[in-house]
Formats: structure tokens, C-alpha cells, sequence
């Protein structure tokens, strides 16, 4: 089956619920676009899919990854393909879902990839991050590729230095690489919806969660999570091991926590606002989005 549907929206908008009904209806498999829930071993942090969620649908590129791995677009773009591919060739829609902008764009194939890794130069940019502040190396980005470095927050370290990684890298070993899959050079249909809430319902939702959080045992996982790990800077994380250390008190974490996760949600709802092709779109309205728009039919019927 050619067609993919794409669901994203903030943190808090519901869209783990509502993939998985999706997924019911229409007979699909999911495939996660979530840069933090690709990670084993972090599930409360990153509102992963429960053990429960994940018998009732089958899912893909969800808590595969060991924390201290590094993940690029590219890469998650050519797993994501794969994973639609097997999903099709079993007879199965696909629906892929998260909030990660620079993910969904990857596998649309909205911006030029670079697959290609340099260790030596790699080695040196992390040194380079143990010496320079955040806003340094962001501004280096910018004097090499300044429309890539607007697209990220300059204290995202991780991904300013895997842009400067691949803006550092010789322009010949660009050439070699071979261009990474995507939905458009693989030639599939696709639909981006972005699900569209009150910021009045994201911010409760936002400060429920917080509290399941909490009472999951997010400071015991925020403890346990190698603090070189990729992905320890993920909301949450930072400020449960500021707590950890005293360094505020335990109401103090939960106004921290849930700023934090505020202003997340805020960044991909700018991020998706200047997407190309995402529709916006209220929870209610999206199964009748799949039939018209991509075709498919309720295996209910």
C-alpha cells in the first residue's frame, strides 16, 4: 500500500491515543517519529508507548536504540522507509507518528540529507563542546550553513554539532554517499496532519502529565539514564536531576518540569506552522481525513 499517514502535533495533544484507534480501524502498523522515544530504557521521560499500547498495535523505531548511540535524520529517514516497506508488503497501512519536525521533514524529504559520518571530525566537535558555550557552536553553524542553524534551538548541542559535522565535511565525500530514501524518492502518497488543540487543553493535559510522571518514577529513571547519554538533555530529564541534587525543592521541579514542557510544545507548534504541505486539523475530523484524502477504508466495514 502506497499511502502514509502522517500524525503529529505537541507533546500532550493525544497522539499515541489516537494512532492506536487508528491503527484498529484502518488495519495499520505504527512507525515512531520521536527523537527521544527511540531510546531503550527512558520510557517515562519521553512518554514512550505503554507495554500495554504496544501489544495492541504493532510498533516500529520505538525504544530500539541504546542511550548513548547517536541517531541522525537520515538514518531514521532510511529505517522509517524500511519499516513502511515490510508494513506494505504484510498487507498493512502505515501511520507514522510523533513530534519531532526534523524527523517528518527527513522522511517527506523536505531538506537535503547527508548520510555520511566523519569520526576524526566528530571527535573534534565534541572537544570543541567541552571547551565552547552552546551559543558559540551555534554560531559557528550559522557562519557555515545559516538556514540550518535558524532552524534549531542553539542549545540543542546534540544536533548543532551533527549539522556542523556534515557542514565541515568535504564537499567530494558528499558526493560518494548515496542520497538517503525518503516518501518522495520512494514514490509514495502521503498526508501530514498536525492535530489541532486549545493551548488552554494542551496545558492541562501538560500539567496532568506531569504529575503521572512524577508518580511513574521519573527522578528514579532520571537517575538511572548516563548522564553522556544522548538524550539526557530531553525535557525532563534536566530538571529531575537538578532536583536530585537539592538544587530546588519538589514544587519548584513540578513549575520546572511543566514550563519546560510548555515551551517544548510551543517549538513544534512553531516548527509545524512553517511546514510545507501539514494540515491542521482537530482529533475528531482525522479518520474522516484518511478516507477522503488517502483512500482507505475501516476494516470494521
Amino acid at each position: 500500500m502506497s499511502e502514509v499517514l502522517i500524525l503529529t502535533g505537541t507533546t500532550a495533544s493525544g497522539k499515541t491515543d489516537l494512532a492506536i484507534d487508528l491503527a484498529r480501524e484502518f488495519d495499520a502498523e505504527i512507525v515512531g517519529a520521536d527523537s527521544r522515544q527511540i531510546y531503550r530504557g527512558m520510557p517515562i521521560g519521553t512518554a514512550a508507548p505503554s507495554p500495554e499500547q504496544l501489544v495492541q498495535v504493532p510498533h516500529h523505531l520505538v525504544g530500539f536504540l541504546d542511550p548513548l548511540e547517536r541517531y541522525s535524520a537520515a538514518r531514521y529517514a532510511s529505517d522509517a522507509i524500511a519499516a513502511i516497506d515490510a508494513i506494505g508488503r504484510r498487507g498493512k497501512r502505515a501511520i507514522v507518528v510523533g513530534g519531532t519536525g526534523f524527523y517528518i521533514r527527513a522522511l517527506i524529504g523536505g531538506v537535503t540529507l547527508a548520510p555520511q559520518h566523519d569520526e576524526s571530525l566528530r571527535d573534534r566537535l565534541a572537544r570543541e563542546a567541552l571547551i565552547h558555550p552552546a551559543e558559540f557552536l551555534h554560531g559557528w553553524l550559522g557562519r557555515r550553513d545559516s538556514a540550518r542553524a535558524r532552524a534549531l534551538n542553539p542549545g540543542d548541542t546534540y544536533r548543532v554539532l551533527r549539522a556542523l559535522e556534515i557542514a565541515l565535511t568535504d564537499p567530494a565525500a558528499r558526493l560518494r554517499d548515496r542520497p538517503a530514501r525518503t516518501l518522495a524518492t520512494e514514490g509514495f502518497k502521503w498526508l501530514l496532519l498536525f492535530l489541532d488543540l486549545p493551548w488552554q487543553t494542551i496545558d492541562g493535559r501538560i500539567a496532568r502529565r506531569v504529575e503521572r510522571m512524577l508518580d511513574a518514577g521519573l527522578l528514579e529513571e532520571a537517575e538511572r539514564i548516563d548522564a553522556a547519554a544522548i538524550a539526557a538533555n530531553a525535557v525532563g530529564y534536566p530538571q529531575a536531576c537538578a532536583y536530585a541534587r537539592g538544587w530546588c525543592t519538589y514544587s519548584e521541579l513540578r513549575v520546572s518540569l511543566e514550563r519546560a514542557t510548555r515551551r517544548y510544545a510551543r517549538r513544534q507548534r512553531a516548527w509545524f506552522r512553517n511546514e510545507p504541505g501539514t494540515q491542521w486539523i482537530a482529533p475528531d475530523f482525522v479518520r474522516s481525513a484518511a478516507r477522503e484524502k488517502l483512500g482507505w477504508l475501516s476494516k470494521r466495514a
